[in-house]
């Protein structure tokens, strides 16, 4: 079975909580995309030579989560040339046989638009840097200003821009649970893969 989910949206919206889940519950690979840019940051020197020397290895940092790696990863996703060299890799990963689970901010758009699933996480900014103040902790009105000044970025670059795909189904976490956003999540990707059955059994 080839079946991809792509999960997109701006930092702290819970793509990755949902991502995780989804993955578990119906046994699909998961790949965390942001981490290949965070891998990329947080090896420093010169971005596209860390992009294209990347390892499997480089995704166990464990500095990987902290705010400055992921302003790095911010500033590396914006380098056409560090994208150009991850993007073989997410894709074979996407398409591979027993389907996949891939968040990021342009699997949807560009590293797989043939997804069978497409959604788009979000919540305002305002609750994205509560989240991440809770996580990383310092002044929360720096967080909020770092959570703006990434949206701006990660929204407005040539390459590959964060916004959701057109076939996007729609996830505002602002103002759920996380039981109550997974549930949305899941509800989709089963109702897809439902379709999927019912059609490979269609004479």
């Amino acid at each position: 079975m080839i079946f991809t989910v792509a999960i997109d949206g701006p930092a702290a919206a819970g793509k990755g909580t949902l991502s995780r889940a989804v993955a578990d519950r119906f046994g699909l690979a998961h790949l965390d995309t942001g981490l290949l840019y965070r891998a990329v940051g947080a090896r420093g020197g010169d971005p596209v030579a860390a992009a294209r020397d990347l390892t499997p290895q480089d995704l166990l940092r464990d500095d990987l989560r902290t705010l400055e790696a992921g302003q790095a990863a911010s500033r590396a996703a914006a380098i056409p040339e560090v994208r150009a060299a991850l993007v073989d890799f997410q894709r074979r990963f996407a398409r591979a046989e027993g389907g996949a689970v891939l968040d990021g901010r342009d699997i949807g758009t560009v590293i797989c638009p043939e997804a069978e699933v497409k959604l788009y996480v979000t919540a305002s900014p305002e609750v994205r840097a509560h989240r991440r103040w809770l996580e990383v902790g310092g002044d929360e009105a720096r967080v909020l200003a770092e959570v703006l000044e990434r949206d701006a970025r990660d929204m407005g670059r040539a390459d590959a821009p964060l916004k959701p795909a057109p076939d996007a189904v729609l996830i505002d976490t602002s103002a759920l649970t996380v039981d109550a956003a997974l549930a949305a999540a899941l509800s989709v990707v089963a109702a897809r893969l439902q379709d999927g059955s019912d059609r490979s059994e269609s004479p």
